[in-house]
């Protein structure tokens, strides 16, 4: 208890505070040795907790007319001149019962509350391991979130607690576990107070696990030593790996005396610009890895974390960048690669996992994390262009023959699909959105609407809507998405500006 506490509580007329049906307090427990006694007790006895009830509004219900009767035993104190102490464990606005009383007479009487220390911080003070360092950001959770968000949520933070166990710890549990984070969790009982328990949560028996529980992920700053911590390698991905066999005593491919623990690849979809963007799976992938591996300016876009090394490199060593990942792991790192958009769309899966069927490889774990992709962002931006069937082709023609991309353009045109084209230009290509506008006014009409999508999502983000035969090469670059409608396209202009839809429906006959 704070000195501010023992103070108000020693100068108040009444004390008051909240408790199950048993009738024993926690607050009173802890306040008990600075009652006096000549102080008038108001025990508030919650009507139900867990089990059921016959109140006609069901649990709400009893609870609220539960909360209205106990405001007004409190006020008709008030009324009368006396000065009341409110108590309640942890602090009163922290998950606290007190709020209740709170929200119902603050407005009608002189009120001051005095925070206490919640069980966030007698938790972390009993396991003697900080919450969260430097940039981390802490997320405090109830327990009785359905598991599925639980497990999107842990998965996506830097540190957590979640509180509220007892009948929700099974749940709990399978959440952490499948977040990722079963190994690192921690489970404290009753903190600072007598009966305290702390340790793994793997370890807990659900059975003796009560509502006073919580558990614990703590930083990861530290938790597993780097070498090198934060560090770049700014010579590319090949002189890292040598760098790798020099310090191991190896020669490429080659075995070590001693096996080294089960490191694994995951490529991980960051979507097409910035955090807003990245799922809660993705966050959570890379806040876990130890070793960052990408082209560069991806790789700009993930936070620097304590504890992790940074691998980047050019844009047109896929390859190379995959071999170097899968040679971390296969020696026990933890690796994430990472991918704008979705990996598998044109970037990175494919590399990783055509790398990884080699013979060095085959027994590396390789796991590929989604993101949004490029044309589902674009299409978000200007409407619903991709709302019916659509085909999806890279307008590069530097891993596939011309004659093939311009081929695969006639098919889907012809077939009637709307199309979100791919690396449509850059500097060293420019007459391939010439030429396949040309393509595609063989089967499409004029006015069809064609969608540039650049930068979406990032600073420089411009959406325009064109008609096919406006199509300016100019207009587009290496970070430009097109999106061409069917024939069954719609333009529209409506409040806010124009919109491009594609029906559901197609006609029939």
């Amino acid at each position: 208890m704070t000195l501010r506490a023992v103070r108000t509580i020693a100068e108040a007329d009444v004390v008051a505070y909240h408790s199950a049906r048993h009738g024993r307090s926690i607050a009173r427990a802890i306040a008990a040795g600075h009652l006096r006694a000549d102080h008038i007790e108001e025990p508030l006895v919650y009507p139900v907790t867990t089990g059921t009830t016959d109140h006609p509004g069901g649990y709400q219900g009893a609870m609220d007319a539960f909360y209205e009767e106990a405001a007004a035993r409190l006020a008709a104190h008030l009324d009368a001149g006396r000065t009341v102490a409110v108590i309640s464990e942890g602090d009163p606005l922290f998950y606290g019962s007190y709020m209740h009383m709170h929200k119902r007479l603050a407005h009608r009487y002189p009120t001051e509350v005095i925070p206490g220390v919640t069980s966030v911080s007698a938790a972390a003070a009993r396991l003697g391991t900080p919450l969260v360092e430097g940039e981390e950001v802490l997320t405090i959770l109830p327990g009785t979130l359905p598991e599925e968000e639980l497990a999107a949520r842990l998965a996506s933070s830097d540190s957590a607690v979640v509180m509220k166990l007892g009948r929700t710890f099974p749940a709990v549990r399978r959440a952490v576990e499948r977040a990722g984070r079963l190994a690192d969790a921690r489970y404290v009982e009753r903190a600072t107070m007598e009966g305290e328990r702390t340790g793994r949560l793997a370890d807990t028996d659900p059975e003796s696990v009560p509502y006073f529980a919580v558990t614990v992920l703590p930083s990861r700053v530290g938790a597993a030593p780097v070498a090198g911590a934060g560090a770049r390698d700014d010579e590319g991905p090949r002189s890292e790996v040598s760098q790798a066999v020099e310090a191991a005593g190896e020669t490429r491919h080659g075995g070590s005396a001693d096996a080294p623990a089960r490191g694994e690849v995951v490529v991980i979809g960051t979507g097409p610009a910035g955090p807003m963007w990245l799922t809660p799976e993705a966050r959570g992938e890379l806040a876990a890895a130890e070793d960052l591996v990408g082209y560069t300016t991806y790789l700009d876009r993930v936070p620097v974390r304590p504890g992790q090394r940074r691998h980047p490199s050019d844009n047109k060593v896929e390859s190379e960048r995959a071999d170097f990942a899968l040679d971390l792991a296969r020696r026990g790192r933890r690796v994430a690669v990472v991918s704008s958009g979705d990996p598998g769309v044109f970037a990175m899966a494919t590399a990783v996992l055509e790398v990884a069927s080699s013979a060095p490889y085959k027994e590396v774990p390789v796991r590929i994390v989604p993101g949004v992709t490029a044309a589902n962002a674009a299409a978000s931006r200007a409407g619903a262009p991709l709302g019916h069937d659509y085909a999806v082709i890279s307008l590069s023609d530097r891993l596939k023959p011309w004659d093939v991309v311009a081929a695969r353009l006639h098919a889907a045109a012809s077939a009637d699909l709307a199309m979100a084209l791919y690396n449509p230009g850059s500097t060293s290509r420019t007459w391939q959105v010439g030429k396949a506008r040309e393509l595609l006014l063989e089967h499409r009409a004029p006015d069809t609407p064609v969608v540039l999508a650049r930068d979406v999502g990032g600073p420089g983000e411009r959406v325009r809507i064109v008609r096919l035969a406006d199509l300016d090469p100019a207009q587009v670059d290496m970070r430009t998405i097109l999106l061409v409608g069917s024939s069954q396209t719609v333009a529209v202009r409506r409040a806010g500006g124009e919109i491009v839809w594609t029906p559901r429906r197609y006609p029939q006959g």
